[in-house]
């Protein structure tokens, strides 16, 4: 288990209220958009998690519960704990009606949008740890660890104490003036920084997210059943999808940003200004029998560097296939899907077959 090392300088050599305004300023000046502190109390948040595995929510997502309590307690995960630095950086690509397009196209495939250029992994990475070595430039050698949805860690709601924003109803973090459409990074550290004040609770009597969810996975205010959610089923669910929720789908080949579109504080959202996060091979515009007739090695070229990749070529042709079944009935889009009849993949034979079936064609 790794254990922070001691603070190279006294305590009382520094002044920590000073240092923490100088942190949030180093990371906006890294190209984060927000930066807060919190303490690593999350007890109310592990309690939600607990009874969330308890009913079984999580699907197939084992690692989920895989570390117990670590995920709800950091200073478990990584001892000698204090204080976690939390970041957001915006990623919105493109304006919410240029989605809406996007979406309302049958013969359009339709990817969350933060998966549309440069692994965000990568991105938050490198700038959390050139933030943490301008800390070090500042004070010494300090204990800390740097997490980018790559560890058991409760992202959101670390940075909901940290005032970025509060959980709203469909789950998401939600910020007052910047809305939904941003990433989550977190320094862990044993510097004992002043905290922020946690964000305030603002969905108010609003339920569109709940409406609008297509396969009701939002089952209560603040209740997410990540088995019926489309994001977990085109990108986390290995196996079949569920045939009661592949109509439901649509156009959705790889997430799902409806709960974000409908948002109201998503009004206030700004297009990002990084370049990492503009959409890569146009595939914020592509055409669903374009990407279905890639090849492996198409896939793996042209998805290199991109968080899509990881879902890997046979769940990308099933879930394009479900989205091929939905689209109108043409001779194009029966021909893609017969030149896949007879793929190597059970998995993508079975989904296939189901998309035949949907424009009248018999199983073989």
């Amino acid at each position: 288990m790794q254990t922070l090392p001691p603070l190279a300088n006294p305590a009382a050599a520094i002044d920590y209220g000073k240092l923490a305004e100088a942190i949030k300023q180093w990371g906006c000046d890294l190209g984060f958009q927000q930066v807060g502190i919190t303490d690593t109390n999350l007890s109310a948040a592990e309690n939600h998690l607990v009874q969330w595995l308890k009913e079984g929510f999580h699907g197939e997502m084992a690692y989920m519960e895989r570390h117990g309590s670590k995920r709800s307690r950091p200073g478990e995960l990584l001892p000698g704990t204090l204080r976690v630095i939390s970041v957001r950086m915006d990623y919105l690509p493109e304006s919410s009606a240029a989605m809406q397009d996007e979406l309302n196209n049958p013969f359009k495939a339709y990817l969350s949008r933060y998966a549309l250029g440069r692994d965000y992994h990568k991105v938050l990475r490198t700038r959390l740890h050139a933030l943490a070595e301008r800390i070090e430039d500042e004070v010494g050698g300090f204990g800390y660890r740097v997490f980018v949805d790559s560890a058991p860690v409760l992202e959101k709601a670390l940075a909901e104490k940290a005032g970025l924003g509060w959980i709203g109803k469909h789950t998401n973090l939600i910020n007052r003036r910047a809305g939904s459409w941003f990433f989550l990074g977190e320094i862990y550290t044993d510097l004992p920084l002043p905290v922020d004040v946690p964000a305030k609770e603002s969905c108010g009597s609003c339920t569109a997210c709940l409406q609008i969810c297509p396969t009701q996975a939002i089952i209560a205010p603040y209740r997410l059943d990540a088995r019926r959610c489309i994001s977990y089923l085109t990108i986390e669910l290995r196996g079949s999808i569920p045939v009661e929720f592949r109509t439901a789908i649509g156009n959705r080949v790889y997430g799902c940003d409806d709960c974000q579109l409908i948002c109201p504080w998503n009004r206030f959202a700004r297009l990002s200004p990084e370049h990492d996060f503009l959409p890569r091979h146009s595939l914020n515009a592509a055409q669903l029998i374009e990407l279905f007739s890639w090849d492996e090695p198409s896939f793996l070229t042209k998805m290199e560097g991109s968080p899509i990749r990881r879902i890997g070529y046979i769940s990308w042709l099933r879930n394009l296939a479900v989205a091929l079944g939905n689209a109108p009935t043409t001779p194009d889009v029966i021909e893609a899907l017969r030149q896949r009849r007879d793929h190597p993949s059970a998995l993508v034979r079975e989904h296939v077959s189901w998309a035949l079936e949907q424009h009248a064609e018999p199983r073989n």
